[in-house]
């Protein structure tokens, strides 16, 4: 599929955007491991969360949908889990595999994980070295760090104190998930704090999580089922936040935004970059996650820097906020982000090559980008690579462009945002983005 954007000056209304994807992802492994019944509302059902349920629904556990986003997970327990048929293929889901891994190591089978042509050339070295010191055997490509992977669990889970080398949610979230079935506690540092929907999930389902700067520490026991409400995702939000507020007329509203802190980076930048935008805390969506209502208007941004710590908190809004760097007065750096080299595309050289098509100038850094604005753009063919975040990118920066813009493979989008161009269009009041078969 492609799309077709034609370029708007006016964005207003309200919208909801689709569940929380890393949260969504969270609530079907939990469930599908705890004692008992967990009941789901506002799952995002994308295609990568999809994967998740049918993973877990290959190996035991009971998935019922009850109505959109509404799933009943009867958990198989702690030792529950039993060996699938055949190989289990994770699509285009980092999240489903890496997490999936953690719990595979510490269960008594052989299982065999796959996935798309991108997902097999994502990294997996971080997350199965951790598991292969707690006892698990995990081989595959590249010396077992590509998919397929073939994954055996130890006889014994045995308790580490994991140093990771990067801020990663997956692979914290994977050592941590081993570590429920291990022997004594087991730890995870970070060089920076990563979102933390999993230790909030797992004191939800009844573990014992002790959490400081840079670490978390879990107790090893079963869970019990919950209830999960999903708020609405931010990194699916963000492109609705930057399209309001680089268009000239309008206003945006989005309701039921999922603002945990170690997901708010998005935010900060944009608040340092000038940006008309408010946060009107509400009730939580659910004991696990806090939600607001985010009101943002057209605004005269300026650019600024992105770094350190900040990363970890908005490393998938990067290409989006590319975007609002070019309607910016000045420079816009990002560093310290060189893991955007190894996400569904590498998204450096993509927002460089791609929004480069439409007349923008942006600098390539080994870790990041550098961008002077404002820049005029111009409407041109372009392509996502495959990459849902990139498609959403692009999109936003053709409603600014001068003339129409074309997007090639944009069926990506499903990935984490169903309804992105209706939700566009609806702002809109129009059909700005026009989804067309190739």
């Amino acid at each position: 599929m492609r799309l077709r954007v034609r370029p708007v000056a006016r964005l207003a209304g309200s919208a909801r955007v689709p569940g929380d994807k890393s949260i969504s992802h969270r609530a079907a492994l939990f469930g599908a491991i705890a004692d008992g019944v967990t009941e789901v509302e506002g799952f995002l059902e994308s295609e990568d969360c999809l994967r998740t349920l049918t993973a877990v629904e290959a190996m035991g556990a009971e998935i019922t949908r009850k109505g959109p986003g509404q799933y009943r997970i009867a958990g198989t327990g702690a030792r529950g889990f039993t060996e699938p048929a055949d190989v289990v293929d994770c699509g285009n889901s980092g999240t489903t595999a890496r997490l999936l891994i953690g719990v595979l190591a510490a269960q008594p089978f052989h299982t065999v994980l796959t996935g798309d042509g991108s997902l097999r050339r994502r990294p997996m070295a971080r997350v199965a070295e951790p598991l292969r010191r707690m006892g698990a055997t995990i081989d595959g490509r590249a010396q077992g760090t590509r998919l397929p992977l073939a994954v055996r669990g130890g006889e014994r889970v045995r308790a580490i104190e994991h140093v990771s080398a990067v801020a990663s949610a997956q692979v914290k979230s994977a050592v941590l998930l081993a570590g429920l079935w291990a022997d004594a506690p087991v730890s995870v540092r970070e060089p920076a704090a990563s979102r933390d929907h999993t230790e909030r999930m797992l004191r939800a389902f009844g573990a014992r999580v002790e959490t400081g700067e840079c670490r978390a520490t879990v107790t090893p026991g079963p869970l019990r089922a919950a209830s999960v409400r999903v708020p609405g995702d931010i990194s699916s939000a963000a492109f609705l936040m930057v399209a309001g507020l680089v268009a000239r007329e309008g206003g945006v509203r989005l309701t039921e935004v999922g603002v945990n802190p170690t997901r708010t980076g998005i935010v900060d930048v944009l608040h340092a970059m000038g940006a008309m935008l408010a946060v009107e805390t509400a009730a939580p969506a659910s004991e696990l996650e806090p939600a607001a209502t985010v009101r943002v208007a057209p605004s005269a941004l300026r650019g600024t820097t992105i770094a350190g710590a900040t990363i970890p908190r908005l490393i998938d809004e990067v290409p989006v906020l590319a975007v609002a760097a070019l309607a910016a007065e000045g420079l816009t750096e990002v560093r310290d982000a060189a893991e955007l080299r190894v996400k569904e595309s590498d998204r450096i050289a993509a927002i460089v090559r791609e929004l480069g098509k439409m007349g923008a100038r942006v600098e390539d850094r080994p870790d990041g980008l550098a961008i002077r604005g404002p820049q005029r753009l111009t409407g041109a063919h372009v392509t996502s690579g495959g990459d849902h975040r990139m498609a959403m990118a692009l999109a936003v920066a053709g409603l600014i462009a001068e003339g129409e813009t074309l997007i090639d493979d944009v069926g990506c989008i499903e990935t984490s945002f169903p309804g992105f161009a209706e939700a566009i269009n609806t702002l809109a009041g129009g059909p700005a983005l026009v989804v067309e078969s190739c």
